[in-house]
């Protein structure tokens, strides 16, 4: 049961047809793992973090720059050269105190990816390298774990959602690793925040039933002139990762 002051936070969210308390109670029940708190993955979390998931698995490496507060919105400049991790902790309990955050200084690596993946009900790949995003669905395949798959580029962006057994996954996607992929790209900060709003609901969607997920479709979003699309997302029947697995 939700309390008084669980009311009274999520009032407004409370009275969306088909969410209610049991959607909210869902919400609290849950954890999600994010992959990065950069431009992308800091807004996915404060937006979790204020809509009242339970816990929040973050894997961020490095310390603040100078160039992360153009688009790390948990980045501050008062934190700068001491870690990021330690700074979005902070500003996500200062958001909601109750929520509950593991908070590990790595990046998602070979070594690391199965522990942190079994912590959340959903993982959210807010990564910028692939070498990261093939170990996350490759982990949510062998788990029966939904990924809510992002990207964006200059003033483009793309958000889809996997469910092992019943779409299409990243490999999917993505059959052969792009070698033209860098770790550096165009982008302004007002894209990643729109991408990130975008996720979370994805992931919200996913754990409390409500609406319809992104599966097997690709929402795309150019904008520069506000054009939207949408995209079919077909499994491959020779998927290196996921043909095997049945609905």
């Amino acid at each position: 049961m939700l309390s008084e002051e669980e009311r009274a936070t999520y009032e407004w969210q409370l009275d969306v047809p088909g969410f209610g308390e049991e959607g909210q109670e869902r919400l609290s029940q849950a954890s999600v793992m994010i992959s990065r708190c950069g431009g992308l993955g800091s807004v996915v979390a404060y937006e979790l973090a204020a809509a009242g998931v339970g816990k929040l698995v973050l894997a961020h490496a490095g310390n603040v720059r100078q160039g992360d507060l153009n688009r790390h919105l948990l980045m501050t400049h008062d934190w700068l050269g001491k870690p990021r991790i330690e700074c979005a902790v902070r500003r996500l309990k200062e958001l909601n105190p109750r929520l509950d955050i593991v908070g590990v200084n790595a990046n998602v690596n070979e070594d690391n990816v199965r522990e942190l993946t079994e912590q959340a009900d959903v993982i959210v790949d807010a990564a910028p390298l692939f070498q990261e995003r093939y170990l996350m669905n490759q982990q949510a395949v062998l788990q029966g774990k939904p990924m809510v798959e992002c990207a964006m580029y200059e003033l483009g962006l793309q958000v889809t959602t996997f469910a092992p057994g019943k779409t299409a996954c990243l490999s999917c996607l993505y059959p052969e690793f792009p070698e033209q992929w860098k770790r550096r790209f165009p982008v302004f900060g007002a894209v990643s925040g729109t991408l990130g709003c975008i996720a979370a609901m994805e992931a919200i969607k996913v754990i409390s039933g409500l609406g319809s997920p992104l599966y097997n479709q690709m929402l795309m979003l150019d904008l520069r002139d506000g054009s939207f699309m949408k995209r079919t997302i077909r499994k491959r029947s020779d998927c290196r990762t996921c043909a095997t697995v049945k609905p």
